[in-house]
């Protein structure tokens, strides 16, 4: 799969201090799986976040940020983050900590 290392590498260091950090591959590149959950994901050069319906309305409109679609539905709780919406180290921490505030909100896949 082509996906950008680097940026995965930045994601497992700003999870390394979690407990239970699964990392699968999927959805064009690496996602990274917090208490059984997909949490944040490397798509090509780009972060999947999955931070909720709520967060998702205040962030549409900035720059670099747009919804996941699913066959052609907007998937409620994910984003695609360019890098151009966390270029600095304090736009990328905003990111993760999305992601991980709603990481108990979110339901479980269930399991195959």
């Amino acid at each position: 799969m082509n996906y950008n290392k680097r940026l995965a590498d930045r994601i497992r260091e700003a999870l390394v201090h979690l407990p239970d950090v699964e990392e699968k591959e999927m959805f064009r590149g690496v996602c990274f799986m917090v208490n059984g959950k997909m949490c944040v994901c490397v798509s090509g050069d780009e972060m999947m976040c999955r931070i909720g319906a709520e967060a998702i309305e205040g962030v549409l409109d900035e720059n670099g940020v747009r919804q996941m679609m699913m066959r052609d539905r907007p998937a409620k709780d994910f984003v695609y983050v360019s890098e151009e919406a966390f270029l600095n180290q304090k736009d990328f921490d905003r990111w993760i900590k999305l992601a991980l505030v709603f990481n108990p909100k979110a339901k479980a896949s269930k399991k195959k």
